[in-house]
């Protein structure tokens, strides 16, 4: 009685708010009321969550973002000039570092980035099995060979402690995947590169902003490369960046992107002559523009994101056989391009991973399980079997079947059929939103046993 009485004069007070009381998830919890709303919906209850509740990706304000746009297209002037400058040093401020350089995508950023660290035939780069293909493409397209290190499937990254017992004489780079917008566990990262002069060139294509002691990611190594596809954090379509503070690093990707030109050439230009090989991945200037709108909306897109994501993971841990993402203790911020959760069929009936994504589907959450394992896939073996990659090892260098040995990552093969992703875009929801995905996982764990008999007849 005295306890409730102190309560109350706290709240009453205002020392005390009622949402410190009850968090508002707990008081919304099941049982819900109306009976329809607690059978699942993928045994005919109705959905928790209504398909158009998510906000719509990419974000786009008329209003305020189409007027650099507009005065771009009516110029004329659309290849790379005063626009993508002014983008390229809006990025670098953003991510802190002396430089910027922008490309046609990301993938393109990090071949560019990994051919003029002068990194090419017969040099392994250290790289996560758990990323998107481009990691490990770019890596190929510069005729060198990917060494996976298993992963830590708490964090979804790169395992710190695997990375020296890959090292070889023939080791060069690292290449650390900040996957879904989660840092890697740079500090030691950095320290086993120095120790064995290894180059570090950092995939952020999923993780604009994210940090570690206060420092964005994309700024430890020789390099970071972003991505600006559609379904990044900073949507342009397409496009990428490389951001360093090594001086004669960036000058010789300007002249690679740029046909080989000398850095400071201006676009067009075709009397100079190209002083090295080079591609063309140049940015437009349209493209620079939609991005200089979107980078007005990152910081504070950024913020939700933490929060939903954090308020998220409150909820979620509470869910046995639900186990969240966890960060390193060096993070002091996520991107969060993907928020993932590992998911235990044992304590839900034995309902398997892809019988529970299409009941969570059903009440209206969209979601999905991820990548499958890189370091098994098809595409590795055709490029050891390719007539470029022939004639630059030998076949003993190339015998796939050996290379499969050297390169099993079971960590990874497990996180892979665990994983379970909900895309940016659901984190920059409400509250309510958050409660309501939650809602979602306990009515389905609850029914789990009658959905299992449904689906898996």
């Amino acid at each position: 009685m005295k306890s409730a009485k102190r309560r109350q004069f706290l709240m009453q007070s205002g020392i005390l708010s009622a949402a410190a009381v009850i968090p508002s998830w707990q008081k919304k919890g099941f049982p819900i009321k109306s009976s329809n709303q607690q059978i699942p919906a993928i045994l005919g209850g109705k959905s928790t969550i209504q398909a158009n509740n998510w906000v719509k990706w990419p974000i786009w304000d008329a209003e305020k973002d189409e007027k650099l746009l507009l005065e771009v297209m009516r110029s004329g002037v659309w290849s790379r000039a005063q626009v993508v400058n002014q983008f390229e040093k809006a990025w670098a401020d953003t991510i802190g570092t002396k430089r910027c350089l922008t490309s046609v995508n990301g993938t393109q950023a990090l071949i560019v980035a990994i051919n003029q660290a002068k990194l090419g035939p017969g040099d392994e780069i250290l790289v996560t099995p758990y990323t998107f293909v481009a990691s490990i493409q770019a890596i190929l397209a510069n005729g060198c060979i990917p060494v996976f290190v298993d992963v830590n499937p708490e964090t979804f990254q790169m395992d710190t402690h695997k990375i020296e017992a890959k090292i070889s004489k023939r080791t060069k780079a690292i290449l650390p995947v900040h996957i879904l917008g989660l840092p890697c566990d740079m500090i030691p990262i950095m320290a086993i590169a120095k120790k064995h002069q290894l180059i570090v060139i950092e995939d952020t294509c999923q993780a604009p902003l994210a940090e570690i002691n206060h420092q964005k990611v994309g700024s430890f190594g020789l390099a970071g490369c972003f991505s600006f596809q559609n379904s990044k954090n900073i949507a342009i379509g397409e496009g990428g960046a490389i951001v360093s503070n090594d001086h004669d690093f960036m000058d010789r990707c300007y002249s690679f992107h740029n046909l080989g030109l000398p850095f400071g050439i201006a676009t067009g230009s075709i009397n100079s002559g190209s002083f090295m090989q080079g591609t063309k991945v140049r940015f437009t200037e349209y493209q620079a523009a939609i991005g200089l709108a979107q980078l007005t909306r990152l910081e504070s897109q950024t913020q939700t994101r933490n929060e939903r994501a954090a308020y998220l993971s409150s909820m979620l841990k509470t869910v046995k056989g639900i186990q969240p993402y966890q960060l390193y203790p060096s993070v002091t911020r996520a991107a969060f391009h993907l928020y993932p959760f590992r998911y235990n069929p044992a304590e839900f009936k034995g309902l398997s991973r892809a019988h529970f994504l299409q009941a969570l589907q059903a009440e209206g959450v969209p979601c999905s399980g991820g990548y499958t394992a890189l370091n098994t896939q098809a595409f590795i073996q055709e490029t050891f079997e390719s007539k470029h990659f022939k004639k630059l090892y030998s076949s003993s260098e190339l015998k796939y079947s050996t290379y499969m040995e050297q390169n099993q990552c079971p960590l990874n093969d497990q996180l892979c059929q665990e994983a379970v992703w909900f895309t940016q875009n659901l984190l920059l929801g409400s509250k309510e939103d958050m409660e309501l995905i939650f809602q979602s996982i306990q009515k389905i764990q609850r029914e789990a046993e009658v959905i299992k008999k449904k689906l898996q007849p």
